[in-house]
């Protein structure tokens, strides 16, 4: 396959078992490396000298592209990082270690700025959020950075408000939906006021939404996300948390003002 590919599928070859991480692939392309550099291999096929300068020549060429690929990964890394670090900026201060909440109550408001101008200019794609990942487990499992740790999921929670305010599912035929606009008015809205919301929003408290129908909601638009993106993607997932958080967070609410049932 490697052999008879022109210039443009063997780039795509290679990127595609890298991004797979096909271990027969790169065993099958070790050994065909190997034999090209063996001199004693070379002198006992002599006679297929053509053999070994066609491999010697894809094997070269195929290490090129991987050395491309990891050259631009690399790139895509700093580039992720660049602007993760201007996103929290406004909460960080040299010299010291990330605290939340942030003492200027401003802050969070700049960092929901930069996170939209970001995504605006489509900065916040799959890289992005990988390595805003990365850098979250490693902070859970250092376990002495408490405050980096709430800092890198209030930026994930921030791209999920965003990116789900860009779609409205609460209006058809010129009518509200109310369970619909009460969820988006949760989505929008900053963590810490969740429950305010929830209390004031559910007939559980001051409210006309029933529990049933706001989580019936949530169900949905959790559908329509497994719909509208990639099956497996850092985007998939951390949406798909964010909707389950307001879900929980709702459950909550719902328990202590229920009370205990019997």
């Amino acid at each position: 396959m490697l052999r008879d590919a022109n210039p443009r599928e063997l780039d795509q070859i290679v990127v595609e078992n890298v991004l797979a991480f096909d271990e027969g692939f790169w065993v099958r392309l070790a050994a065909r490396i190997d034999l090209c550099k063996s001199d004693d291999d070379k002198a006992w096929f002599s006679q297929l000298d053509f053999f070994f300068k066609d491999y010697e020549e894809l094997a070269e060429n195929v290490m090129n592209i991987v050395d491309r690929l990891v050259h631009k990964t690399d790139e895509k890394i700093e580039q992720s990082t660049d602007v993760l670090k201007a996103i929290i900026s406004p909460v960080m201060h040299e010299g010291e270690n990330a605290t939340w909440p942030p003492r200027d109550p401003e802050a969070l408001k700049l960092m929901e700025k930069e996170i939209s101008n970001r995504e605006k200019e489509g900065q916040l794609d799959e890289g992005f959020l990988s390595e805003v990942n990365a850098q979250l487990r490693q902070a859970k499992q250092d376990g002495d950075k408490p405050g980096l740790q709430a800092m890198l999921q209030k930026v994930l929670q921030l791209f999920a408000s965003n990116f789900l305010q860009k779609r409205s599912y609460a209006y058809k035929g010129g009518e509200v939906i109310v369970p619909e606009s009460f969820l988006e008015s949760v989505i929008k809205a900053p963590e810490n006021e969740w429950n305010k919301l929830l209390l004031d929003g559910l007939t559980v408290g001051k409210g006309n939404v029933s529990p049933e129908e706001f989580y019936a909601v949530i169900k949905k638009r959790i559908e329509r996300v497994l719909i509208r993106t990639e099956g497996g993607s850092y985007q998939q997932r951390i949406l798909v948390e964010y909707l389950k958080e307001i879900q929980a967070r709702a459950e909550e609410v719902v328990k202590v003002l229920q009370g205990p049932t019997i």
